[in-house]
């Protein structure tokens, strides 16, 4: 199997767990957060939606400097506005990908502060770190809120305490 086509099954398949998640999202409580050094529940929120854009930044260049790059957050008012931006991000991933051959992923890309040189690695390897294992990370602290706001949490490789 090509590796796209593996990175390709395994985003569809985090997608759909992050979909039914960001569904849940009451962004009416946009600006709660459950401590003080967390981000507040619209901006996880969002960010998580975005994160398949990264794999659009590794396989288009061979590095991304944050020294440089700006982050302007996708305005979104609704919880139907969030899943949206999720499904355009997943499926602008999944055409990068799918014109991504196994040399490509190979290739080594670089994460920059500036002149620093903060981790290189394969393309593949990044995809897996900065996107998918990325949103897994999140995703659970997102999980973590909606459980503070009594919202009941969706299962994600089962089901979950209010699935039973």
């Amino acid at each position: 199997m090509a590796m796209n086509s593996a990175l390709i099954a395994e985003l569809k398949h985090e997608a759909s767990s992050t979909r039914k998640i960001l569904e849940r999202v009451p962004l009416d409580n946009h600006s709660w957060k459950p401590h003080e050094k967390s981000m507040e529940l619209k901006r996880i929120a969002v960010h998580i939606a975005e994160i398949p854009v990264w794999i659009n930044r590794i396989l288009g260049a061979d590095s991304f400097d944050f020294a440089a790059a700006k982050y302007d957050p996708t305005p979104v008012n609704n919880s139907e506005e969030l899943v949206a931006l999720l499904d355009k991000r997943v499926n602008d991933a999944t055409a990068a990908l799918e014109a991504a051959s196994d040399e490509d992923l190979q290739q080594t890309w670089a994460m920059r502060a500036g002149d620093h040189v903060v981790r290189e690695m394969p393309k593949v390897v990044a995809i897996r770190n900065l996107a998918l294992n990325h949103s897994v990370h999140h995703r659970g602290q997102l999980s973590v809120y909606l459980r503070l706001l009594d919202v009941p949490v969706p299962g994600m490789y089962g089901p979950s305490a209010d699935e039973r």
